[in-house]
Order: structure tokens, then C-alpha cells, then sequence
């Protein structure tokens, strides 16, 4: 199998980094991709570098990404590969922390992804085809201090995609949780510690797990740097 089994993709929360990255290796493939963000205007670059479309939505709210969902579905079609890599990380002590703030961050890390993943379920169940990619991080796995809320919604995204996982994969869906687990680097230029992470590698990482066979597909891959003791 190769990428281009899959005809369009749609990655929410994009930016630079992972999702620009994940752009032009999609594109790169042959494939159609919508790139959304809450503010479109900062996809511009981007959108004219690759050929991308570029929408506005924001992930927390559930009909902003019913609206997202229709608005690909016209640019594009209906979206066979959906990637979320939108997060929002607040840090500061429990003892100080404003509830609504961490709400919010839980909303556009947890719950939007909830939105998302239900919206592309919609459209790739009656098809039996597709493919749904979940952006972790060393969060997903373990809490630091100063920063449960980030943590709260790795964790509740790392079981959003087990659950989505066990009922979606037997009906041809392919769900894969990705455990980012070190510091990603801005652009795929050398680190000569070999400490952070190269976007492109991680994007091919993705797009690897695409091609893979449904007899030996992943649910979950960790991606770290070579160097790092674990």
C-alpha cells in the first residue's frame, strides 16, 4: 500500500512545525489537503508554498467543526485521512490556576479532537475507508508539574484514540495515536546534538504509518530522538 490510497487529507491545528511538515509530505504524495487553523490568515504562506487550502475554524467549539468538516467536503471532498495536531498548554500551579483557562485548553486538546474524530467517522463508516491520526506528546504518557492541564488532555486524547481504535479498525478506519515524545525542532535543519526532533522525519513517520497494510496496522507509535535515555 502507498499514501496515495488516500485522495485528500485534512489536518486541523496547523501551523509550523509537525502539521507544515505533514503538508508538503501529503501534497508530496499526490494528495488534496485542507490545512485549518483558528486564524486562516497565518496558513497563507503555506497554502501558497504547497497548494493546500486553507480554512478557519476553532476546534473547540463542536459546530465550528461540523462547519470545517462541510466546508472540506466541497473544496475537496469528503475527507479520507483527518489529523489533529491542535493542543493548548497552560502552565502554572494547581493552587492558582483559573478553572476557565484550563476548560478552555481541555476544550480545543481533548474535546476537539472528540468533534474531529466524530466528523470523520461519519464520512468514512459508510465508505469503510480512511484514515484518523492523533498528535500526542511525552504528556500522553506521564504528568510534569506545572502543567496538569496539558497533561489532562494528552491523557483523555490518548484514550479518545484507543477507544476510537477499537471500534473504528474492525470497520476499515485506521486510528493511530502518535506519542511526540521530545522537542521538535522549528524547521528540519541539523541539530548537531541530535537532542530535538526534525519535523520532516516525523512527517514521514506519519505518513509510513498510512502505507502500512490493514493485517499489521499500529494504533500507537513513539517517537523520540535517538540519543535520549528512557
Amino acid at each position: 500500500m502507498s499514501a496515495n490510497f488516500y485522495r485528500n487529507a485534512l489536518i486541523i491545528g496547523a501551523g509550523q512545525g509537525i502539521s507544515a511538515s505533514l503538508t508538503r509530505a501529503l501534497r508530496g504524495a499526490g494528495m488534496e489537503v485542507v490545512i485549518a487553523s483558528r486564524r486562516a490568515g497565518n496558513l497563507e504562506s503555506l497554502a501558497a508554498e504547497t497548494g493546500a487550502f486553507a480554512l478557519s475554524a476553532d476546534a473547540s467549539n463542536a459546530s465550528d467543526v461540523e462547519r470545517l468538516f462541510r466546508e472540506t467536503d466541497t473544496l475537496i471532498g469528503p475527507p479520507e485521512v483527518v489529523i489533529y495536531n491542535a493542543s493548548a498548554y497552560l502552565k502554572g500551579s494547581i493552587t492558582s490556576l483559573d478553572p476557565k483557562a484550563v476548560e478552555q485548553a481541555m476544550a480545543v486538546t481533548a474535546m476537539g479532537a472528540f468533534y474531529a474524530v466524530q466528523q470523520a467517522a461519519q464520512r468514512m463508516l459508510p465508505v469503510s475507508k480512511g484514515a484518523i491520526l492523533l498528535t500526542g506528546a511525552t504528556a500522553s504518557l506521564k504528568g510534569f508539574a506545572l502543567s496538569a492541564p496539558f497533561a489532562m488532555g494528552k491523557f483523555a486524547l490518548r484514550g479518545l484514540a484507543q477507544s476510537a481504535a477499537r471500534e473504528l479498525m474492525p470497520k476499515g478506519i485506521h486510528v493511530a495515536h502518535f506519542v511526540i515524545d521530545g522537542s521538535v525542532r522549528a524547521s528540519n535543519r541539523a541539530d548537531p546534538s541530535d537532542a530535538s526532533l526534525n519535523p520532516d522525519a516525523i512527517a514521514q513517520t506519519y505518513v509510513d504509518v498510512l502505507c502500512q497494510h490493514r493485517s499489521a496496522w499500529s494504533s500507537e507509535i513513539e517517537i523520540r530522538p535517538w540519543v535520549e535515555r528512557f
